[in-house]
């Protein structure tokens, strides 16, 4: 039948199958958003099954080949089979013969597919004997799996019939262990190839972990180890509780009806949820903003959390099976648990009975004390109970000193297979013991390096951090790290506010480390900390991104910055705490988030601090002593006719020093005695790592040279990837920029000469760079949501500089942009600090005027709207 537009039978007008079938399919898709998504797969299945009935029926092949003695059946296998047929799924079908393959099946084919080909579908087909199916089926558990999902579509049911028993008598049923654990592999694998989807930016909506493959593999072992029919089997036997169920099968209609909208903007087959698709489905699916979450974060919030939820169903039944057990080493040091109510149940922790909850509530938040010390995960059961019994986790029991001791004791022990934490999210626990923590569950922050919805990437910090001292095999990864979490007296107070430091993300319109110190101190008095250990959470909280903001976007040489930010922390202990707590948090971020840049600047700020802290010296006698030690060997290296060596090394600031390598130095004033007249000199070589070059600019200093040379740069192609300027006391401008080289790498050396020729007409102010400067709109990177651009201009931070800070997104021409703005506003640039967020740029500029002072108050709001004025929105 056809499916006319509201549904209703069309006119056949003597169309073919496939004519019928494609009409059908067309008035399906156009409304595929009014269907619940289940009832749409079966539709769009049944579709398909009335089309190869019909072909059947009307065969002219079929009854020439004698069916009577060698009948065959039209089976549909895999998602086919499952009747999951999203809008551009594929076809798998097999013409199965209960004996040999006749010669005439090849016409079949002819019949049956080429139709299905000629509008467009994509089928994959196989030919088969009874025999040849079980055979391969021995060998080949990819192809096993298949017909684990095959369901009888028309021809002669005793066929189908012949090759589900037989499947099970010859194959499952004998070597059921064997597949299973095959199954796991392979899961295992393609959780490593296609990424943990429940965290990552992109989701696989199939093969990824919780993605519905994993959905398939529970039913695949369903078949083989229960022998169910359907997956509603797994209720029936109480594998799952009637809840389990129901929620299993909201979280697969919820990725089905994303499927199908991703398959119709794509308008093919995509498992991958792009981040081009994220905002567009978003908008299709009429989600608003709500509070300060982005409809698109709402969607990937919902998404993640029902794929978590698909992905914990899997890995519970494995563990039931026995398939996914803690290792040899903690089974040798199992005892049975220590704390009546609890025990050993099947390898992991169990309530007694449910009576001992209602009469000992403490017992919900004691297994997870036991789970972490025992290093054994609750059983399903258990779970079930503490959801269940969430209703005592009340004020009385979260102020109960008991419940608190517990707490500490499971946040403190040492980090082990078995996350706790997760335990405690996914069961719901830890949200109804800390209600203030609900507000980031599941939440999602919508750029293009947080890897892990916010609850989770706390609890990742937690991990983290109770890595730091641990002895096997360098886990800490920092030395340096892991020497001040074993000193640390209290560490459940830093992993308090580490578990704590993103909660103000889920207030709307706040400030999130402001937010989150308030919701923390109601946390931690509700359960009953003295106050001067509130302070000091609520500290860590408030100033958990004081260290790395201060590291990537201020000048780490200049005393002034570590003196500032010792007289903010006022504490050695603080100071230690935030250290540890900013590594494990952008650790835990994602690696665009910490790399070995980030963590030289942290770490190497930490230590300036720690000195003005511990000792009260602004420059250590180790810096001096290095400073001299250059000097020393650029004197020996160095004999220049005509220049005066000292005068040059007495020119040298403290900052230029501490930054610059001897020999590098050495090379500069190799440099600068080559300046002479010349507006400038530079000096091209290829940079440390590949695909990029370094270039020196040697130059008298003036308002607008870091301008020019950008703004060449960017006539020529080359982009900008770092620079550091340096200001000698002689007024030399010495500027190290790492940069790309020009496009066309054959003409390389005419590409840097034309380059050096355009500097120089621009200082001799023969060309005008805004004229000839092409103006480019920036890229969306990765598609990503677009924060609005910002420009802060910070008159406090320094005493003899004004700060200026560029929030932006990044295109060619965008540090021309920038700097020549600065320039024309009478700005001279003494630093300049480059840093990319990944998903932003952030360009900051110690300046001052022409007379050597900060700005004032009216020149900063005219900085300020300046800059924004050429920074164009990218939409």
């Amino acid at each position: 039948m056809v499916l006319g537009p509201k549904g209703n039978t069309a006119d056949k007008n003597k169309q073919s199958p496939a004519e019928i079938l494609q009409a059908n399919r067309e008035a399906l898709f156009s409304r595929f958003t009014d269907w619940e998504p289940t009832a749409f797969l079966n539709t769009h299945a049944e579709l398909l099954d009335a089309y190869f009935t019909e072909s059947f029926s009307a065969s002219r092949v079929g009854p020439a080949m004698a069916i009577d003695k060698n009948p065959h059946a039209i089976v549909g296998l895999g998602g086919y089979g499952r009747a999951e047929q999203c809008i551009h799924s594929d076809v798998d079908l097999l013409i199965l013969f209960e004996k040999q393959v006749p010669d005439e099946a090849e016409e079949l084919v002819r019949e049956y597919v080429y139709p299905l080909w000629d509008i467009g579908l994509d089928i994959g087909y196989a030919i088969r004997s009874l025999k040849d199916c079980i055979q391969i089926a021995k060998t080949d558990y990819e192809t096993l799996t298949s017909m684990l999902d095959a369901r009888f579509i028309c021809g002669i049911s005793p066929v189908y019939a012949k090759l589900a028993s037989q499947l099970n008598e010859r194959i499952t049923g004998r070597f059921t262990t064997k597949v299973i654990r095959w199954l796991v592999e392979r899961n295992q694998k393609r959780h490593e190839n296609y990424g943990d989807s429940t965290f990552l930016l992109e989701p696989n909506l199939k093969e990824g972990a919780g993605g519905l493959r994993d959905y398939h593999t529970l039913l695949w072992i369903g078949k083989i180890h229960y022998g169910i029919k359907t997956f509603r089997d797994f209720e029936y036997l109480g594998v799952l509780s009637h809840d389990e169920y129901v929620h299993m099968g909201e979280a697969l209609s919820y990725i089905w009806g994303i499927r199908n909208r991703l398959h119709h903007l794509a308008g093919r087959k995509c498992d991958q949820l792009y981040f081009e698709y994220q905002t567009r489905l978003a908008e299709d699916m009429e989600l608003v903003l709500e509070g300060a979450q982005m409809p698109v974060e709402r969607l990937m919030g919902d998404l993640h959390a029902k794929m978590g939820y698909i992905k914990k169903q899997l890995l519970l039944l494995l563990y039931d099976l026995g398939y996914e057990k803690p290792s040899r080493r903690s089974i040798f040091f199992r005892k049975r648990p220590d704390v009546p109510g609890i025990q050993l149940d099947r390898g992991g922790l169990n309530f007694i009975s449910a009576n001992r909850i209602v009469e000992d509530p403490v017992l919900l938040i004691r297994i997870f004390e036991v789970s972490a010390r025992m290093r054994l995960p609750l059983v399903r059961e258990a779970t079930r109970l503490v959801r269940e019994f969430l209703h005592l986790v009340d004020d009385s029991f979260r102020r109960n000193p008991e419940v608190k001791k517990s707490f500490e004791k499971m946040l403190t022990t040492a980090s082990a297979p078995v996350n706790v934490l997760e335990q405690m999210l996914e069961t719901g626990f830890l949200a109804a013991l800390i209600p203030e923590f609900k507000s980031i569950v599941d939440r999602i922050q919508f750029d293009a390096y947080h890897l892990f919805p916010m609850d989770r990437h706390s609890i990742r910090v937690v991990q983290k951090l109770k890595k730091f001292g641990e002895a096997r095999s360098g886990a800490a990864a920092d030395a340096l790290g892991d020497g001040i979490y074993r000193s640390l007296k209290k560490k459940q107070l830093l992993l308090l506010a580490a578990l704590l430091h993103d909660v103000g993300k889920g207030v709307p319109g706040r400030r999130h480390s402001e937010a989150g110190a308030e919701m923390a101190e109601v946390v931690l008095n509700r359960f009953g900390y003295a106050r001067r250990e509130v302070d000091l959470v609520c500290f860590l909280i408030r100033n958990h991104l004081l260290l790395v903001k201060t590291a990537t976007r201020r000048d780490i040489y200049d005393e002034e910055t570590a003196i500032r930010m010792a007289m903010a922390v006022k504490d050695i202990k603080r100071l230690k705490m935030i250290y540890l707590i900013t590594v494990a948090d952008s650790m835990a971020t994602g690696p665009k988030a910490w790399n070995d840049w980030t963590a030289a600047l942290v770490r190497d700020l930490f230590l300036k601090v720690l000195r003005i802290l511990e000792k009260g010296e602004l420059a250590s006698t180790t810096a001096v002593k290095q400073a001299e030690k250059k000097k020393a060997f650029v004197r020996q290296e160095l004999s220049i006719e005509g220049l005066d060596v000292e005068a040059v090394l007495a020119a040298l600031t403290p900052r230029y020093l501490l930054y610059t390598d001897s020999e590098d130095i050495a090379s500069h004033i190799r440099l600068y005695s080559r300046l002479e007249d010349a507006p400038f000199v530079w000096d091209v070589q290829k940079g440390e790592t590949f695909g990029t070059r370094k270039v020196v600019v040697c130059a008298k200093d003036h308002p607008g040279l870091f301008s020019a040379i950008s703004g060449v740069f960017t006539l020529n192609g080359i982009d900008i990837l770092n620079v550091q300027v340096f200001t000698w006391k002689n007024n030399i401008a010495l500027d190290v920029f790492t940069v790309t080289p020009p496009p066309d790498l054959i003409f390389e050396e005419e590409r840097w000469h034309r380059a050096e020729e355009n500097l120089a007409a621009v200082l001799e102010g023969k060309l005008d760079l805004s004229s000839v400067v092409p103006i480019e709109k920036p890229v969306k990177k990765d598609q990503v949501a677009f924060r609005p651009n910002k420009v802060v201009v910070d008159n406090d931070s320094s005493s003899f500089f004004t700060i200026v800070e560029v929030f932006s997104y990044d295109f060619p021409g965008l540090l021309y942009r920038v700097t020549d703005v600065l320039a024309r506003c009478g700005m001279d640039i003494w630093v300049a600090k480059i840093a990319t967020k990944v998903d932003q740029v952030v360009d900051v500029f110690y300046v001052r005027d022409s007379q050597g002072n900060k700005v004032g108050s009216r020149r900063a709001a005219e900085i300020e709207s300046r800059l924004l004025a050429v920074l164009p929105d990218p939409e």
